[in-house]
């Protein structure tokens, strides 16, 4: 039976998906990328009653970390992200929150592709897909059959490439790295937009 209640909310100017992931038994709170608007956030956690213990970042553009900070300093929590992104979460520049509100993250937990690690009472799975960013990733919680894809895989597309450290030849391997490996139910719930299936992204996503 599960344990996971999710729900997510829309922040910032580019409508990103920030996901709650709380443990029904001990309500413990993982949060997924917290672009930004903190305050959203810490009420989105007091309506689900939810103990935070972990931020995971699926990479590091500005309209998914903005939020990091002011959400770390409340519940006093780690953040995870993959170990290719360090820069990039580290450089306003890079990030480009240097046009925003300069952020500059630094990862307390640095994962490497394949790497399970336990959280919240989950057992966690990060794959390193590249191709949006140098060190964009998914975790995937297999006893709940679900995937946070970031901006690696949406419904019926991939994310885009144009940015520095982009590249299309990598994000159409990490799209087959996924679609290859998973359950075709696995449910996906990416960094923009609605939610789809590994199954459904096997038969329609034009990149795959």
């Amino acid at each position: 039976m599960s344990k996971l209640e999710m729900q997510q909310c829309v922040l910032g100017q580019v409508f990103t998906n920030c996901y709650f992931l709380k443990n029904k038994e001990t309500g413990e709170m993982l949060i997924v990328d917290p672009g930004d608007y903190a305050e959203k956030i810490f009420r989105k956690v007091d309506i689900m009653q939810g103990k935070p213990v972990g931020i995971l970042l699926t990479h590091g553009h500005f309209d998914h970390i903005m939020a990091v900070e002011e959400v770390k300093a409340k519940y006093q929590v780690p953040v995870y992200a993959c170990r290719q992104e360090e820069a990039m979460l580290g450089d306003p520049s890079l990030n480009m929150t240097v046009y925003r509100k300069a952020c500059s993250i630094r990862a307390d937990v640095l994962l490497d592709d394949g790497e399970v690690f336990e959280a919240a009472g989950f057992s966690v799975k990060m794959f390193h897909t590249p191709g949006h960013t140098k060190g964009s990733c998914c975790y995937y919680i297999e006893d709940e059959g679900v995937l946070f894809s970031g901006d690696t895989l949406f419904c019926g597309s991939v994310g885009r490439t144009d940015f520095p450290g982009g590249s299309s030849a990598e994000i159409v391997r990490s799209l087959h790295k996924l679609v290859d490996t998973l359950p075709e139910e696995t449910e996906v719930f990416p960094g923009h937009e609605a939610s789809t299936t590994i199954g459904y992204e096997k038969r329609y996503n034009p990149f795959v």
